[in-house]
């Protein structure tokens, strides 16, 4: 196996950079007497996953110097109420962006919750309207895991164009967008795209063939340096949380790559954490200042 010294996919410092942007964009608009943009964020119940995020969401925007608002449930909220709070919040003029923290309890429709959310401020990019926009190429709010995996390949000029890229996993949050996306007109884009889950059967086959590889799986370490070829770009979105006695937290943040094994025979890999993780945030933070400006919707 040949050793390529991979580049490192920085989701951090990609991440920090956009950050840095952003917050200057936002003091010009503070000193033009503009409206400095909003974001709400509903949480419901005491998730682990979705505490941190969402904690570090609500960070994010005070450190761009976006107004934030949190509002949080207890698990047992009726989906009546929360459909309540979600028509409360379309209508406040206030509010330019918001989320529901995904997963909710059982009790309650994630579905309906989403259809309610008004697709113009649905900076999370899973409304139907949203979704059917990306699909036919129109502008629209971007779900913030693919966004931000785009910006990743962008802002590291890797070639798209022609390239086989393997998506693993089909879900409505990474999966099938993000293969919707890299086989668009446009850069990063125009790739034969190929998207392969748990029932596909010569997985390993279309792994190595694949110029770009991105692991959507949720099956930590899936991805064995014998299903990629010298030279690929991996990008891993990966985040389970393994049991760890040498971490403070107890545990530590495994991607869906067996990354060690990997790393040597890639042109450019992403880390975990600190590749797509970043990413994700800060792209949410991208399309609320879309949301804020007006720039999708009018």
């Amino acid at each position: 196996m040949e050793d390529n010294h991979y580049q490192l996919l920085d989701g951090k410092a990609v991440s920090a950079q956009m950050k840095k942007e952003m917050a200057e964009e936002v003091a010009q608009i503070k000193a033009a007497g503009g409206k400095i943009p909003h974001l709400a964020a509903i949480l419901v119940g005491h998730d682990g996953g979705s505490e941190t995020y969402v904690a570090s969401k609500v960070k994010t925007c005070e450190e761009i110097g976006f107004k934030s608002t949190l509002i949080r449930y207890e698990d047992d909220v009726t989906e009546e109420e929360l459909l309540r709070r979600v028509d409360e919040l379309n209508n406040d003029p206030d509010v330019d962006g918001f989320i529901v923290q995904l997963p909710l309890p059982k009790h309650i429709s994630e579905q309906k919750i989403i259809e309610a959310i008004d697709y113009r401020k649905d900076v999370d990019g899973f409304h139907p309207i949203n979704v059917g926009r990306m699909s036919i190429g129109l502008p629209c709010f971007v779900s913030a895991t693919p966004a931000g995996i785009l910006e990743l390949l962008k802002r590291y000029e890797i070639e798209t164009s022609g390239k086989h890229c393997v998506v693993l996993g089909r879900s409505n949050i990474v999966g099938k967008p993000m293969a919707m996306l890299m086989m668009q007109k446009t850069y990063p884009g125009n790739c034969t795209v190929t998207v392969c889950h748990s029932r596909s059967k010569n997985l390993k086959e279309m792994c190595l063939n694949a110029d770009i590889i991105i692991v959507a799986l949720g099956v930590p370490e899936f991805l064995k340096a014998d299903m990629v070829k010298d030279g690929a770009v991996i990008v891993d979105v990966g985040t389970t949380r393994m049991p760890s006695s040498v971490t403070k937290s107890g545990y530590k943040l495994t991607g869906d790559v067996k990354f060690d094994e990997v790393a040597p025979k890639c042109s450019y890999i992403t880390p975990v954490p600190g590749g797509v993780g970043p990413m994700t945030i800060i792209s949410l933070m991208r399309n609320t200042l879309l949301a804020g400006k007006k720039a999708i919707y009018k």
